[in-house]
C-alpha cells in the first residue's frame, strides 16, 4: 500500500474515531441524561435519531460539495462544525436543546464521514481497498472501546455533560493533519446541483427516519406513522424515476445495477440495522435490566468493542482466503446467534460468560460490517466512485439509525406483549434481542446470490470477475 494512501486512511480513521467516540459515550449515559431531562430513556433515541436524520438529509449532497469546493476544505470545515456542535451538546439543559445540537452535529457529520471516505477511495488502488478500509476502521474502533468506559466514568463520578468535550483535543490535532496531508481534490468537471433531487431525497429520508422514531416511541397514531413511512417511500420512488431522466442526478441509482453493490445496499442495510442496535440496546440491558451503574455497564459493554477491534487483522486475511458469499453467510449466522445469545443473559450469569458473549458478538458485527464495506466498491468503475460512495454512505447511515429505532421498537413491542408499560423489565430486553436475532437471518437470503468470483478485484486475486445483474 502506498504511503500517501496509508496516511490519508489513518487521518480519516481518526475522524471516524471522533464520531464513534461521540456516539458511544452517549450509550452508557442515556439513563442519566433521561433523568436530567426528566424524560423516558427511550425518548433519548430522539437525540440520536435526529443526528442520523441530518446525516440522511445532507450526505447525498456531500459528494457534490466535495467536488465543487475540494475534499480537504469540506472535510476540514466539517470537522470544525462537528467539534463546535459537540460542545453545544455538552452544555444542553433539556431534551430540546440537545436535539438541536445533535441536528447541527449531524449536518457536520454528513460532510465529514463520506467526504473522508471519498478522499481515501480517490487516492487508493483497488487492490489496496481491503487494507485501506481496515486502516479507516481500526482507529474508529478505539472510540467504541473507550467510549463506554469514559461515558460511564464521567456519568457516574462527574457529570454526563463532560462526555461531549472529549473530542476537543482530538479535533485540534486532527485539523492540523487534515490541512497538512489531505489533498484538496476537485472534480475536473463540476456537475450542476440537482436541486429537485436534493429536495426529494431530503424530504423522503428525513420523513422516513422521523416515522421510524415516532414508531419506536409508540406515541403517534398508526395513521400518522404509516403516512410518514408510505409517503417517504413514494418520494424515494419518484426520486429514482426522475433521476433516470437527468444527465447529472444528485444520486445516480444506476450503480444499483451492479449486483455486488446492490446486495450491500439491500441486505447489507438489514445487517447494519442489527449492528446499529447494539450500542443503544445493550447498555440499557445492563443498566435497566441488570441494575448496573453507568460505569460498570460501560465496562461490560467494552468487551464487545474489544472483540470488534481484535478481529480486524483477521478480516483482511479472511476476505482474501474465502469468497464473500462464504464470509457473509457464515458470519451472518454467527451474528444472529450472538444476538440471540445476548437475550439469554441475566444478572446471575457468570461474568466470564457475559464477557465471552459480548466479545464474540463484537467480532461478528465487525467482520460483517467490514466485509460489506469492502464488497460495496469491488466492481464500481472509478468514474462512478463518487456517486456510489454518496448512495452507500446514505444507506449506511440510514440503516445504522434505523438500527437504533429497531432496538427501541422491539423493546416497546416487548413491553406491550408483557404489559410492563414504560417500566421496562429484563424479560422485555430478552424478547427484543430474540426478535432482532431472527430478523437478522433474513439478510442471508441475498448473500446466497453471490458467487465465489464476486469481489475478486478487492481480494487481491488477479482474475476478472464475471459480473452480472
Amino acid at each position: 500500500m502506498e504511503k500517501r494512501a496509508l496516511t490519508i486512511s489513518l487521518i480519516v480513521g481518526g475522524a471516524f474515531l471522533m464520531e464513534n467516540l461521540d456516539s458511544t459515550v452517549i450509550s452508557t449515559a442515556i439513563p442519566a441524561m433521561a433523568a436530567s431531562f426528566k424524560t423516558d430513556p427511550v425518548h433519548l433515541s430522539a437525540g440520536i435519531t435526529s443526528y442520523l436524520i441530518m446525516l440522511a438529509v445532507f450526505i447525498p449532497i456531500s459528494g457534490w460539495v466535495a467536488d465543487k469546493y475540494g475534499t480537504r476544505n469540506v472535510f476540514g470545515g466539517a470537522m470544525i462544525g462537528f467539534l463546535v456542535s459537540s460542545m453545544l451538546c455538552g452544555i444542553s439543559q433539556n431534551l430540546t436543546q440537545f436535539v438541536i445540537a445533535r441536528i447541527l452535529q449531524g449536518t457536520a457529520g454528513a460532510m465529514m464521514v463520506p467526504v473522508g471516505r471519498l478522499s481515501v477511495l480517490k487516492n487508493t488502488k483497488k487492490e489496496d481497498l481491503v487494507t485501506a478500509m481496515a486502516y479507516i476502521t481500526w482507529p474508529g474502533l478505539i472510540g467504541p472501546i473507550i467510549g463506554p468506559i469514559l461515558g460511564g466514568l464521567f456519568t457516574t463520578y462527574l457529570n454526563w455533560h463532560w462526555i461531549f468535550f472529549i473530542n476537543v483535543p482530538l479535533g485540534i490535532v486532527g485539523l492540523f493533519l487534515v490541512w497538512k496531508y489531505i489533498p484538496n481534490t476537485h472534480s475536473e468537471f463540476t456537475r450542476p446541483l440537482d436541486v429537485v433531487g436534493f429536495a426529494l431525497s431530503a424530504t423522503a429520508l428525513s420523513s422516513f427516519m422521523y416515522g421510524m422514531e415516532t414508531l419506536s416511541r409508540g406515541e403517534a397514531t398508526l395513521l400518522k406513522t404509516g403516512g410518514l413511512l408510505l409517503g417517504s417511500v413514494l418520494l424515494i420512488a419518484i426520486n429514482v424515476f426522475e433521476s433516470r431522466k437527468k444527465k447529472f442526478p444528485l444520486i445516480d441509482f444506476s450503480v444499483l445495477r451492479i449486483k455486488t453493490y446492490a446486495i450491500t445496499i439491500y441486505s447489507g442495510s438489514l445487517t447494519r440495522m442489527v449492528i446499529g442496535m447494539a450500542p443503544f440496546l445493550v447498555p440499557m440491558l445492563f443498566q435497566i435490566g441488570f441494575g448496573l451503574n453507568a460505569f460498570h455497564s460501560g465496562m461490560s459493554y467494552m468487551a464487545s468493542m474489544v472483540g470488534s477491534l481484535a478481529i480486524k487483522p483477521a478480516t483482511i486475511i479472511t476476505t482474501r482466503k474465502f469468497d464473500f458469499r462464504t464470509v457473509l453467510v457464515g458470519n451472518g449466522i454467527l451474528l444472529a446467534g450472538s444476538t440471540i445469545a445476548t437475550g439469554f443473559l441475566i444478572p446471575q450469569t457468570p461474568l466470564w460468560i457475559i464477557v465471552v458473549v459480548m466479545f464474540t458478538s463484537g467480532m461478528f458485527r465487525s467482520m460483517q460490517f467490514s466485509s460489506l464495506n469492502t464488497l460495496a466498491y469491488a466492481d464500481i468503475p472509478m468514474d462512478k466512485m463518487s456517486n456510489a460512495n454518496t448512495l452507500y454512505s446514505t444507506a449506511q447511515q440510514m440503516s445504522l439509525g434505523m438500527g437504533i429505532a429497531l432496538g427501541a421498537i422491539t423493546l416497546h413491542v416487548a413491553s406491550v406483549i408483557h404489559h410492563t408499560g414504560n417500566q421496562y423489565e429484563l424479560k422485555d430486553f430478552h424478547l427484543a434481542f430474540f426478535i432482532i436475532g431472527v430478523l437478522s437471518l433474513l439478510s442471508l437470503i441475498e448473500y446466497f446470490r453471490l458467487t465465489p468470483t464476486d469481489g475478486l478485484s478487492v481480494r487481491g486475486i488477479k482474475e476478472k470477475s464475471n459480473q452480472s445483474d
